[in-house]
């Protein structure tokens, strides 16, 4: 019966996985679309705070979904143990711990959106120039302190932890070039974490965001897959 429930443990984190993917490139393709995304979040707020507004309900609800994403990284880990956490706990364990910093630093990186800087939208179409001026300091704050730094920073170097502990389990179980594979897309991570701090990872960090979603949906069928290694929690 462990197995069993580990089994379908395993399984719901590996559809989490699976899922967050198609969401990112999902949010992803829609906000390069209408909102200039990623190149927006280097804009002023003169320029960017109006046309967020301008998304209406339906963009701030696509901020939402955006920002809830990465909640899905905890299923997600607590999933890797229960396939993994025999062979290697220690390592799964801590696996685990970083899928939950990660989602909850890209969560108050993303959740600005919709959120703070949403009213500030909503303040600076009638604020007065002195005033934009406060909103502009705010905004760009917020986007180097929430964003830059917790949301992508800090987020991104706990999810490419995660990936290189359940590598290190895929190793540990045989899987060797599913955990090789994993250990390289971690060290892609870990470089494109720093585009914000220096220009020379940003190559990197466009392969990044390719290899990305790719890994995640073949890790999430690594759990799925019925002939995994399901051990008991």
């Amino acid at each position: 019966m462990k197995e069993i429930s580990a089994s379908r443990t395993a399984r719901v984190g590996g559809w989490s996985l699976i899922a967050s993917a198609v969401g990112f490139l999902a949010v992803f393709t829609w906000l390069a679309a209408y909102f200039n995304y990623p190149d927006v979040l280097d804009g002023a707020a003169a320029d960017v705070l109006p046309t967020l507004v301008g998304l209406g309900a339906a963009g701030r609800g696509v901020w939402m979904v955006y920002a809830i994403l990465p909640l899905l990284l905890i299923p997600a880990g607590i999933g890797a143990h229960a396939a993994w956490g025999s062979t290697t706990p220690n390592a799964t364990r801590a696996a685990l711990v970083a899928a939950v910093i990660s989602a909850f630093s890209m969560l108050l990186g993303l959740a600005r959106w919709p959120s703070v800087h949403w009213e500030l939208a909503q303040a600076y179409a009638t604020a007065t120039p002195d005033g934009r001026i406060v909103i502009d300091s705010i905004f760009r704050g917020l986007n180097a302190y929430l964003g830059n730094f917790i949301g992508e920073f800090v987020g991104e170097l706990s999810l490419n932890a995660f990936f290189a502990l359940t590598a290190v389990a895929l190793l540990r179980s045989g899987r060797r070039v599913a955990g090789w594979t994993g250990i390289a897309v971690a060290v892609i991570g870990f470089a494109a974490a720093f585009r914000n701090v220096t220009p020379v990872v940003s190559l990197v960090a466009d392969a990044n965001n390719v290899v990305l979603p790719i890994w995640l949906i073949a890790l999430g069928v690594l759990l799925i897959r019925p002939n995994h290694r399901a051990e008991a929690i």
